[in-house]
């Protein structure tokens, strides 16, 4: 059975919470094409509100169940 793959613009936002909670800069965004990094973005700002809102670890599981860490 063939494994479906990943959108490419959700593992984009996905890895830009992860930066985002653990407080990387924006600056790390690793792509260069305009449509992933504007979803890195996104997550990555979304990241940074849980991280200031007290949201990581445990406590921020329930607030974003995509996002695995």
């Amino acid at each position: 059975m063939k494994r479906q793959k990943r959108d490419r613009f959700q593992r984009a936002y996905v890895h830009g919470y992860k930066a985002g909670v653990s407080g990387r800069s924006r600056d790390d965004c690793p792509s260069q094409d305009i449509n992933l990094r504007e979803h890195w973005m996104s997550g990555w700002r979304e990241g940074r509100g849980d991280q200031w809102d007290g949201m990581t670890g445990v406590s921020g599981i329930h607030k974003n169940p995509l996002v695995m860490t």
